[in-house]
């Protein structure tokens, strides 16, 4: 081969070669370019306000201790008085209660095992008479269910049923009293003690606080539940027994229970359920040393009803409230917003705060959650709500993929 001939070959070949660098090269950049991620759009988010309500307006007696407690509601939300730890009279025969069905359980509906009453039963009746402490009759050999029992102890308020229920249960009232000691610190009731099972002793002792908790429990156990609220039973042997709470059925009031002694006074430890929105309020509530109960049961109904516009049906957000968007590089926005509507119920003024927190997106498709809103409601347990793309951000496409390398490599 002649030696032009071989120069003419060699730059054929440079010139395919070229060629082929450079088809090669565009292939690549339009590969690397197609393929990039896109870059992140950040979100601008509005931040919730602060939502504010008006403080209750509570209506408190002029006398003794009060406190009132909601169920679902951590603590006290709201007392009077020096919130002492005082003599508590027959509300103690709560605690008899819970502790006695904590070792014999009874569901709701239930009767329970039948209890035979025995001539030691009837020592006990005659035991407290002579303490001048309230009574219902027995008989030796009567037969009791264990609800009917209850209803012999906590309706009439009868001090001779909390003791013979409590020797039925555990033996002998120092048996009761050893598991009351334990049951009461499980339930973290350290303000609480009791010397004996009617609350007739005073040093059964307790604080509103701690009352406002066990009744909590009260309300908590179905079957103690619907034994408090009973107006009246008629019983085998005994006869027809009315509840010593005349506040039941006044106010929404379901229960709980009455004490009076010279020392603690006229008290009552009450429930009431009433409507706020679409949510159902459980009020309970303690008041303490009242001089009689025609005083007590009027201080309670005034306070209840003080107590009711003190609930609030908060709206923290409405479904499609926006609360930020995403704007993209090659021109897609999407707005960012509550993807569900959401409420609470909040107690007088509790503080209300939110906050709204978004990713960084690159695609999405409308609906997909990119975020979410909490609001901090006094020293409750956060509400939370997803937030979401309105509209879809999509690809934006190979033109301006390649008209943007930076933009592709920066992402």
């Amino acid at each position: 081969m002649s030696p032009s001939r071989r120069v003419t070959l060699r730059r054929r070949r440079l010139a395919v070669a070229s060629v082929l660098l450079v088809v090669l090269g565009g292939v690549g950049y339009v590969g690397a370019t197609t393929l990039a991620p896109v870059p992140e759009s950040a979100a601008t988010i509005v931040q919730p306000a602060a939502l504010t309500q008006p403080a209750a307006a509570l209506v408190w007696p002029t006398f003794g201790e009060s406190a009132i407690g909601a169920v679902g509601f951590p603590g006290v939300l709201a007392s009077s008085g020096e919130q002492d730890t005082v003599p508590i009279a027959s509300i103690t025969k709560m605690v008899t209660a819970l502790v006695i069905l904590d070792a014999k359980p009874l569901g709701a509906g239930e009767d329970g095992p039948a209890i035979t009453f025995t001539d030691a039963d009837v020592d006990i009746y005659y035991e407290v008479i002579a303490e001048n402490g309230s009574v219902a009759p027995v008989v030796a050999g009567m037969e009791l269910t264990q609800r009917q029992a209850f209803e012999a102890m906590l309706l009439p308020s009868a001090n001779n049923y909390a003791a013979s229920l409590a020797v039925w249960a555990f033996g002998s009232t120092d048996g009761y009293l050893a598991a009351a000691k334990t049951w009461l610190a499980d339930n973290s009731l350290s303000q609480t003690s009791v010397a004996d099972t009617s609350g007739i002793s005073s040093s059964s002792v307790s604080t509103p606080a701690d009352l406002v908790e066990i009744g909590k429990l009260v309300i908590g156990h179905p079957a103690l539940a619907e034994i408090v609220a009973l107006p009246s039973a008629v019983l085998p042997v005994i006869g027809t027994i009315t509840n010593t709470n005349k506040l039941l059925g006044r106010d929404g009031v379901d229960g709980i229970k009455t004490g009076t002694t010279d020392i603690a006074g006229a008290c009552l430890l009450f429930s009431t359920d009433f409507t706020v929105g679409d949510n159902t309020v459980t009020l309970v509530g303690v008041m303490l040393g009242g001089d009689t109960h025609s005083e007590l049961n009027s201080a309670i109904a005034a306070l209840i009803q003080s107590v009711q516009p003190g609930f609030h049906d908060v709206v923290l957000a409405e479904a499609g409230t926006v609360y930020g968007s995403y704007r993209t590089q090659w021109g897609d926005v999407s707005d960012i917003v509550a993807a569900r509507a959401a409420s609470a119920l909040v107690w007088s003024d509790s503080p209300i705060s939110g906050s709204a927190t978004a990713t960084d997106l690159q695609l999405g498709r409308a609906g997909d959650d990119v975020g979410e809103l909490s609001f901090a409601i006094g020293t409750g347990s956060p509400v939370t709500v997803p937030l979401e793309l309105q509209d879809s951000v999509t690809d934006p496409g190979p033109a301006w993929r390649m008209g943007h390398p930076g933009e592709l490599a920066a992402g």
